[in-house]
Order: C-alpha cells, then structure tokens, then sequence
C-alpha cells in the first residue's frame, strides 16, 4: 500500500505543479487586457464631455455682468465660477462664424469671405474640409447639434448629420419664427424650417424655440450614458436673433424700460438664462458635470436697431469695429485649474477647433491648415495665449466704386489739398453686392461673352522706383507659404510677399537712440513715402542732410510725448529693404479688410457703420428685419471719407482715436500683414439664388434640392454678381413688333385719357 500511495502522491503532486505552471502563464495575457481596458478606461475619464452654448446676436452689453439692468443670475455664476473671456473675438454675422467655430480656419481660407449663405443659396462648408465634430467623433465622442445651422444645405451633404453629427434637430436657415418655424429669404419667399436628422419635423408649430431646443438637450443628457462615452453636444441656440419674440411672463421683468425693442429683447436674453440653467441641472442630475466643459459664446455683436447693445464699444452687428467682433464669452468646468477669474488671453472662435480637439485626446495633426491654436492652458492656467494676431476678414466684393487714398486723406487731414484727382462720391447703385471697379490686384473680372462668372487674378508684381542717389537697388519677389504651416514661423517682411512675424510681438517702449538714425530716413518727408501720385522730388546733398537731423530730433520728441502705448511688429534686420519698401504701396487701402496684431488694430476700406449707440436710443429701426444682414450701405454715411484706421486697442477699446496718421509706421507694417494673407486666400464663393430651392416647390418647407450627382460647385466658379448684363440680355430677347405693340399701346392709353 506505501508504493501505491507514493505514487498517487506523486502524480498529485506533478499534476498541481503543471496547474501552477498553466496558472503562472495565463497570468501576463491576463493582466495585458487588463492593463489596456485601464488604459481605455482612464482615457474615457480623461475625456472630458463638452457642452458648447453658442447665442445669436448677443452684443457686449447684454450680459448682467456687463450691464445690471439684464437679469441674467445663471449666466453670471457660471462666468463668476469660471473665466470670463475678456479679449475674445468672434466675426461679425452669422455664417463666418459657425465656419470659423466647426473649421477651425479663417473664411479666406473656406471660400465664405462674403456675406451670409442665404437660404436660396447653392453654397455650403467645403467638402473636402474636415470639421470639429467629425475630429471628436474620431476620438470616441457622441456628437449630437440642437439648434441653428446656417451653413447651407443645398444638398444632402452640407447637412449637419454628413459634417459630423449624429444628430440633429433645429433650423437649417439663418432666422427663423419662434413659434411658426416660418423662414423667409425675402417678401414672397417662405418655408417652413425645422427639421430632425434629415427629415422635416413637422408639427411643432406653437412651440417657443428656446423651450423646445433646451427640452430636446435634456433629453439627450438623460437617454446618453455619461460612464459609457464622453458626449459632445451644440446647443446652438436662435436666440436673441430676430424676430423679437418672446413669451409675456418674460417680458414683465423689464416693464420699466421705455424702449419697446429693448424690452423684448432684454426678455430674451432672460429665456436663454433659463435655458442654460436647466442644462446645466440636467448636467448635474444625469452624472455629467464634475467631468464636464461647459463653453459659453456669442456668434457676433448686437444689432442696436433690434434692441441689442454693444456699448461702450464702436459699431454694431456686420461691422469690423469692435462692437461687431468682440464677443461675450465664458468657460465654466470643475477641471480648470485657475478659476473666478478674467482673462484678457488674446483668443478667436477659430481656437475652438484645436482646443476642444486637444481636450479630448484627438488627432489635430490630421488636420491641415489650421488658423487657430490650442489656448487651454491660457484659459485654464492663466498662460500666455500662443495667439498674437487675428485676422477678422479680407473681403474683395465689399468694396467701394472710388475712395479717397491715404495720402489725400492725411494730406486732407493736415489742411493741404490732395495731389492728383480730386475725390468723387461713389454713385449709388440699386444692386446691393458691390463689384470692384478699380484696377488692383483684387479685381474680379467678368467675362463678357460668356455668363457672369468671376475668377480670382494673381497680384501683379510690384514695381521697384529706383531712389535718387540711392546705391541699393534690391529686388522684391512674391513668397508662397503653404497653408498648413504655423504662421509663427514667417519671418518679418513687408510687401506682398510676406510680413512680420505672428509669434512675438515687442512692447512699443521705443528704443530712440538706436532707431533715431533709421527712423530719421524712413520720417524725411511723409509725402515723399507714402504719396502714389509722383516720386520724391530730388534735393541736395546739404539741404537733405538739415533735413534729416530736423526730422530724427522730430521723430526722438514724437516718441517721447507719446502717451498711447502698445506692441509693435518685430522689425526686419535688412534696413536697406525696409527703407526702400515703405516707398511703395502694399495694399489696396479701398478693399474692404480688418486686421488685429498685438495691441494693434487697422481696418481698411469701408467698415461698415461705426457710431457708438447707447442702449434705449433707439426705439424704431428703418427697412426689414432680413435686410439688416445683408452687405448693402450704412445708412449713415460717414462724415469724412477714410478708408485706413489704427487703433491701440488695449489703450482705446472703444475706438475712439484713430491713430493711422500718427503711426505711419505701424499702418504699413499692418497693410503688409494682409497682404501675405491675401496670397493664401482662396476665390470668393458666392453663388447666384437657384429657383429651384423655393419652398413651394417642396411642400412649403427648405430642404436640400440639388441631386448628390449634380456638381453644383463645379457650375460657379469664383463669385457672382447680378449685374447689367442679365437685363440687357432680357431686353434682347423682346422682338420689334412687341415694342411696337407696346408704344402703340400706351399711345392710345394717353389719347383716351385726354378725351376724357
């Protein structure tokens, strides 16, 4: 029996051991897996969910942290809890917006550089761009969009659920009614405009927007599992957009306030307070706030003569001052590391694109060309933002038929007549789109043969004037940057082909002793630099000598007595070149053009209406509320005729003294800047309105209606513009004999009458 035992022992014992053996191996495979479903679950935490909340038409002053008498206590905690976004900037109407916020690239680069894309428009997001949703979904997001769309929806592949989102449920136009969901692209046009996914969501009729959108995201909020997948929802709110609707309980808070318009949209802007609190109780009750991002933006300024204010600052809605492009804004998280407090970071809607895309985990890489930077860690840290320049907008079809230069303009200014052609008053023109008709390297030309199609034309070289008695003769040629490198990387150059650097930009504290020399050359006579009607005239050697210690002690004091400071592009080491370029012309001053770098801001052409409106001045507004965005005259007409404005906007926010006579220097340096974006900018996309897009042909709502085979691009190359050839080819139609019938006509209508 004792061998028998011994060997089931023994067998036992070999039996165990090849079990802890087998038990020792299938350990690492396990603990593999285990290890990458930590790692996947640790990403999903890291993943933060992304609430971005974006307001129509809200201006500066129409926030209760800005102006007390708005009742706004949701929105105030929020931004109090958080960072307000005190140097924020956003574009000034609706479309390049959005653009801007789901591209992350400026409009020169995406085609919409003009105007809004109206409902009867063949035009949307270019296809072959890659959008912030799309980016989100890549890295594990639930991407869902409540609200107003506005970037065209033509055909099926310009809708939000082809660009990224999985779902969708507002309006595809640009204003919408309240209650009817009727959207009209003028009088006679009109549709029914809300819709679900890819369908029309008929039905809703009597429903307040505001309330049915937010119930919507609360729906979302409590079918979605925040444990599961981090969520990414647009709630892309209509108002405070015209029509002023609002229901009456809102509106007896601001009983007190004379101003009707005012009134309506005050209670608006309180419906939206009441929408943000409920998402963010819905945020809260569901599981989603403590790892939650909640963004908080307007799209553009307020519309005054709608009851919107942007007081104290310049202009309104559609304008390039600051009252058109600063926008309110906030960011409320429990992941900031630096909260309760304002940042002043320099920030743009572009910079949303590739921050929310970092916050996330994603790839920004895979995405080419982008115009904005990430800025978490200037609005989480309080860091430097990366951003030292904007550029608000290059648009070449808004723009004058004659402006005054900026030569005669100053020239005007200081009390002597302008050399060359004195200044004529554009005519008015019943067309409301502006074609250019001067000769510059921005004019579109139209074929007249053919259809009125407009291309692009390549700026021209710029011709040298060789300087009297001047041994430095160097050439200017035209650099080409590619897209998708940083703009930081350009070094500084002025003219067409490039221009100074975006990434340092030193403090204005001048340096007199070492530029005084420079500067002196560059300040010898301000007609002789800058007039494009004649070269300088030549001078002695002795007289241009006196000449030039007179003007370097003038530029020394200039410097000395100034009080406005601010930051100055960094300046180009081959002095020789500079001097020579500040000779020449680098921008067509008439296009209209706004540009932001450092503390520096110019602004080129026309504007757009710049008075400072304080709030309650306004009780009616002139003309239809769908006119107010459209790119047609101010109606004021400015008191003199400028077409180049600098500000320091860190020392003058409001705009208040131009400084574009005083600072030649910084003007040309500017004028330079756009000049380089200029080259990277593709052709205007502006198409002419399709008949086949009215609602009546579709049951009486705005839906896609052009075929995904039809290539509708392809049809309009480069812009449109309805101009006097489409009338005369109307005229030429009509036969002899019809206007022979119709003389005859009106001749027997006049006898008649004088019979009677």
């Amino acid at each position: 029996m004792q061998p028998a035992s011994a060997a089931v022992l023994t067998l036992l014992s070999v039996f165990f051991g090849l079990g802890c053996l087998s038990a020792h191996r299938s350990k690492p495979d396990q603990n593999d897996r285990n290890a990458q479903s930590d790692e996947a679950g640790e990403k999903k935490k890291n993943q933060p969910h992304i609430v971005f909340i974006l307001i129509d038409d809200q201006g500066f002053n129409d926030i209760g942290y800005h102006n007390p008498t708005l009742k706004t206590p949701t929105l105030d905690k929020l931004a109090a809890e958080g960072v307000k976004l005190e140097n924020y900037y956003v574009q000034p109407i609706c479309t390049p917006s959005r653009s801007q916020l789901l591209t992350g690239r400026y409009q020169i680069h995406t085609g919409l550089q003009h105007s809004i894309i109206r409902p009867s428009q063949p035009s949307c997001l270019p296809s072959h761009m890659d959008t912030l949703p799309e980016r989100l979904r890549e890295a594990g997001y639930a991407t869902h969009m409540i609200g107003k769309w506005h970037l065209g929806f033509y055909r099926k592949a310009c809708l939000p659920t082809r660009k990224g989102f999985d779902s969708f449920f507002g309006s595809l136009t640009g204003s919408v009614d309240y209650y009817s969901y009727g959207s009209c692209d003028g009088p006679g046009l009109c549709g029914y405009d809300l819709h679900e996914n890819e369908g029309v969501a008929w039905g809703q009729e009597g429903k307040y927007s505001t309330t049915l959108f937010t119930q919507r995201a609360r729906k979302i909020l409590e079918s979605h599992d925040p444990t599961e997948r981090p969520l990414f929802l647009l709630l892309s709110l209509q108002a405070v957009h015209t029509p002023l609707q609002t229901p009456k309980s809102y509106i007896y808070p601001y009983r007190d306030m004379v101003n009707v318009a005012r009134r309506k949209f005050a209670a608006m802007v309180s419906t939206v307070d009441e929408a943000v609190r409920n998402v963010t109780y819905a945020l809260r009750k569901y599981g989603y706030y403590r790892n939650s991002v909640i963004v908080y933006s307007t799209d553009n300024g307020a519309q005054p003569f709608t009851g919107g204010s942007n007081w104290p600052l310049r202009g309104r809605k559609g304008t390039y001052w600051e009252g058109g492009v600063r926008g309110v804004a906030f960011v409320h998280s429990p992941l900031l590391r630096r909260r309760r407090r304002v940042s002043t970071a320099l920030l743009h809607i572009t910079d949303w694109f590739p921050t929310l895309v970092g916050l996330a985990g994603g790839n920004i890489s895979r995405s080419h060309g982008l115009d904005g930077f990430d800025v978490w860690p200037a609005i989480s840290e309080g860091k430097d933002s990366p951003r030292q320049e904007i550029l608000h907008n290059i648009d070449p079809l808004h723009k004058p038929a004659q402006t005054m230069s900026w030569e005669a303009n100053r020239q005007r200014a200081a009390g002597n007549k302008p050399e060359g052609p004195a200044f004529k008053k554009p005519k008015k023109k019943k067309a409301p789109r502006l074609q250019p008709q001067q000769k510059s390297e921005f004019k579109l030309k139209t074929s007249k043969k053919s259809k009125p199609k407009l291309k692009s034309k390549p700026p021209p070289k710029l011709k040298v004037n060789p300087l009297q008695k001047s041994k430095l003769k160097p050439k200017l040629k035209t650099r080409n940057f590619p897209q998708s490198q940083k703009l930081t990387h350009y070094k500084p150059f002025l003219m067409s082909s490039g221009a100074p650097s975006a990434s340092g930009t030193k403090s204005l504290k001048p340096q007199v002793q070492q530029r005084a020399k420079s500067k002196s050359r560059r300040t010898t006579s301000q007609k002789q630099n800058l007039s494009r009607s004649r070269p300088p005239q030549p001078k002695s050697k002795r007289q241009l000598k006196l000449l030039l210690k007179s003007k370097s002690r003038q530029t020394f004091s200039k410097y000395q007595n100034t009080s406005q400071s601010g930051t100055l592009l960094p300046r180009t080491h081959h002095t020789p070149q500079f001097r020579l370029q500040l000779f020449q012309p680098v921008w067509d001053t008439s296009v209209q053009a706004a540009i932001r770098v450092g503390d520096w801001k110019l602004l080129t052409g026309d504007p757009g209406h710049g008075d400072w409106v304080p709030q309650q001045v306004l009780s009616t507004f002139p003309g239809s509320w769908w006119n107010l965005e459209r790119s047609v005259a101010s109606f004021h007409k400015p008191s003199t005729h400028r077409n180049v404005w600098l500000f320091n906007i860190t020392a003058d926010p409001c705009e208040r003294r131009d400084l574009s006579d005083q600072r030649p220097d910084v003007v040309q340096q500017l004028l330079a800047r756009l000049a380089y974006y200029n080259q990277t900018a593709v052709p205007v996309y502006f198409p002419p309105d399709d008949p086949r897009a009215n609602p009546s042909q579709h049951d009486g709502a705005w839906v896609p209606w052009v075929d995904e085979e039809e290539d509708e691009e392809g049809k309009y190359q480069g812009v449109y513009k309805k101009g006097r050839n489409s009338r005369k080819k109307k005229k030429k139609k009509k036969c002899r004999v019809c206007k022979l019938q119709t003389f005859f006509l009106k001749l027997n209508t006049r006898m008649m009458s004088n019979r009677i």
